[in-house]
């Protein structure tokens, strides 16, 4: 009874009631879904160009030179003792080479 009697104080449900929380999620979507969907868009193209001899850092922060490129997993060379460990795709965070060679210009 009380909520008949503030919808009718308030003119009813009408389309200014859901104007706000229509464009606040409008708003949420354009400021932070579409921003991750291109930071993931582009993660996934950087892993797709992965190759050997590629310098990447992974997710733990382990650094390393690439040796072979599987389906689904890489394996990196380390150093200073020239360990080769192997790492699924998705642990790499970003490759090196390509900031490296940008610097030194």
């Amino acid at each position: 009874m009380l909520l008949a009697m503030w919808v009718e104080a308030a003119g009813g449900f009408g389309l200014g009631g859901l104007a706000l929380p229509i464009l606040f999620f409008v708003a949420l979507f354009v400021l932070m879904i579409v921003p991750n969907q291109r930071k993931q868009k582009k993660w996934q193209e950087m892993l797709g160009q992965l190759k050997a001899g590629d310098k990447v850092t992974t997710n733990g922060g382990i650094r390393g030179t690439v040796l072979t490129v599987k389906d689904d997993s890489v394996i990196v060379r380390v150093q200073p003792d020239g360990l080769k460990l192997e790492f699924v795709k998705s642990a790499i965070a970003a490759v090196t080479t390509d900031e490296q060679a940008a610097s030194s210009s």
